[in-house]
């Protein structure tokens, strides 16, 4: 006959030790869920702690002289063997600027900024993973004032008939671009919408700085492009972010490492998975086309690796 395992009110060693930690195992799971998790699903984000930037108004001709300061582009003197890259500064500085009063709409001060705000939050919504984060509130975008800067240019001229002739500079972006937001790290298990973590956070631009190589279209290529590599093969670069974190609900944990490092190792991830540019030519190729050679590039890479 089997004797049934009985639960007594004095417990074995193996019993308390089980007791013990499933009592442990519980404190835990009350201690994050009502003190850090989140769990009113009519909340998708928190506010967040930091407050937004707002530009002062400022009349036309101030805002242009402050963003379109040409002060520090001015030609220096160098020897006959350099090549100045003062002039694509500056044609580097204007693009920007248009990008930035079209993302604006035209509008200066607060208005614009609120539209520059509303854009960015659409995308940034657009492209998260919605399984994953919950809805993303940017609070404040400052999109700043200067453009990145060219220097010691260096042609590589080709040694080989197959070879392609390139021009390398150094490219340093020191500017004061930033953007806040707050959304809520969601958790899906044991059920959909189980709790989640509202998580503020400001990441902060201050300096990039890498190598670019451009490589000029070649006249026999099928599809003829401008190919724009940053950094530079056999290169690194520099990029110094700063962020600020707040995470949990009722008890908040304040600027956790991890998390600026998670944050610029996935910056820099993209960075170099997605630093290839290529321009295609009008006239002489179609994007579609230049989609199928990339495509075939990496497939024909994939292979050989």
């Amino acid at each position: 006959m089997v004797s049934a395992y009985v639960f007594t009110l004095q417990p074995t060693f193996t019993q308390g030790l089980i007791l013990g930690q499933c009592s442990i195992l519980f404190l835990l799971f009350l201690v994050l869920k009502y003190l850090f998790f989140d769990t009113d699903p009519d909340r998708p984000y928190r506010k967040a702690s930091y407050p937004p930037k707002v530009e002062p108004d400022s009349s036309d001709e101030d805002v242009i002289a402050a963003r379109l300061d040409f002060s520090g582009l001015e030609a220096s003197k160098s020897d006959a063997n350099s090549e100045s890259s003062e002039w694509l500064n500056v044609f580097l500085q204007q693009v920007l600027e248009a990008y930035r009063v079209k993302l604006r709409n035209g509008l200066n001060g607060a208005e614009g900024a609120e539209v520059a705000r509303q854009r960015v939050e659409e995308f940034a919504n657009r492209m998260r993973p919605t399984g994953l984060f919950d809805y993303i509130k940017v609070h404040s975008v400052d999109l700043g004032s200067s453009a990145p800067r060219l220097s010691h240019a260096r042609i590589h001229r080709a040694l080989s008939p197959g070879s392609d002739t390139e021009i390398e500079y150094d490219m340093s972006y020191i500017d004061s671009v930033s953007i806040s937001i707050s959304t809520s790290v969601l958790f899906n298990y044991p059920f959909a919408s189980f709790a989640r973590l509202p998580v503020s956070l400001t990441i902060s631009l201050s300096l990039f700085a890498s190598s670019v190589r451009l490589t000029p279209p070649q006249p026999h290529s099928p599809h003829p492009t401008i190919t724009f590599t940053l950094p530079a093969p056999h290169s690194d670069f520099t990029l110094d972010i700063k962020t600020t974190s707040l995470m949990g609900s009722r008890a908040k944990l304040e600027d956790v490492p991890k998390v600026h490092e998670l944050i610029q190792h996935q910056i820099r991830r993209v960075i170099m998975e997605k630093g290839t540019w290529k321009v295609v030519l009008p006239g002489l190729a179609s994007v579609s086309e230049v989609k199928e050679d990339v495509r075939l590039e990496r497939q024909l890479g994939s292979d050989l690796g």
